[in-house]
């Protein structure tokens, strides 16, 4: 098994969670402070793990093809080191490379700075095709204990990317964003129209939803629209669309039944013995993945 996915022996009874609303800086340095400032609010809330957008790190306009390794390693040795000095889990959405290969990912730090998890963004959408490999993993991993799973922008549109992971025992997903639309489809997303309410309803668990909000250059425009969503689809906690914040929930795990996820495993009996092989293949491939990404990085501690 993952051992960023082994679940403490007393699984904790509730979990605070933040999202981070963000206006992107324009600079790593400028998002790196904003980080810090929204770690340090969510701790004041008593948060235990706090969600940032995807690519929040460098903001989603960047020049990704400017980017170099080193720079991209410092960066996120900053964010273990926020995580450490807050005691704090922190989940930010970042380009990471491998290799020379450049990946839109989301990187998991635990409360002492230790890189927990990195899930590479699978499913990408032109904008990404640019710069970006495809990952070629699920994302499982626990907080605090918690069995959880991520993932990216996008992929909110293929349901097998939670559906799976909620199967091998995922009570929340965590989903960064960074909405680049043309103004009227950001119009169109705000309110919570966006599907993402049935995601949580249809695998029974809790949903985090950060997201970049407002003008993102070039025309292109977010929703904002973060929010915290329960495992019977209704918003806990909304942002709105047009100011950076910071929304805080406690999650009562025992809601996140999973139930659907589980009768799925039994129903249609046809199909049950093939989720039951995907399984173990799911957490052996996250575990390789995590151990390319936390090699490669040199994060297994903060610098």
């Amino acid at each position: 098994m993952n051992r960023s996915f082994q679940a403490s022996d007393s699984k904790p009874k509730r979990l605070r969670v933040a999202a981070v609303q963000m206006i992107f800086a324009g600079s790593i340095e400028g998002n790196l402070e904003k980080i810090r400032r929204a770690t340090l609010q969510a701790a004041e809330a008593g948060a235990d793990a706090v969600l940032f957008p995807e690519c929040a790190t460098t903001g989603y306009a960047c020049d990704f093809g400017a980017l170099r390794p080193d720079t991209i390693r410092q960066a996120l040795r900053s964010v273990a080191a926020i995580a450490a000095s807050q005691g704090i889990n922190l989940l930010v959405g970042s380009p990471i490379f491998a290799g020379q290969k450049l990946f839109n990912a989301l990187a998991v730090f635990d409360r002492r700075g230790r890189l927990l998890h990195t899930y590479a963004k699978c499913q990408l959408v032109e904008a990404d095709r640019r710069w970006f490999t495809p990952g070629d993993g699920l994302s499982l991993f626990s907080i605090d204990g918690v069995p959880a799973t991520a993932i990216l922008c996008h992929e909110r549109r293929y349901p097998e990317l939670v559906r799976l992971p909620v199967m091998a025992g995922a009570r929340i997903v965590f989903h960064p964003n960074a909405g680049m639309d043309a103004l009227p489809v950001s119009r169109a997303k705000r309110r919570g129209r966006d599907g993402i309410p049935v995601r949580a309803f249809e695998n029974a668990i809790y949903y985090v939803f950060a997201n970049s909000v407002g003008p993102q250059g070039g025309g292109k425009w977010s929703a904002g629209d973060s929010k915290i969503v329960a495992p019977d689809g209704s918003i806990l906690q909304l942002a709105d669309n047009r100011r950076e914040q910071v929304i805080v929930e406690t999650l009562t795990m025992s809601h996140a039944t999973r139930k659907y996820a589980l009768d799925s495993l039994d129903h249609p009996r046809f199909l049950a013995p093939h989720w039951r092989r995907i399984i173990p293949e799911m957490r052996r491939r996250a575990l390789r993945v995590d151990r390319t990404f936390r090699n490669w990085l040199s994060l297994n501690t903060p610098a």
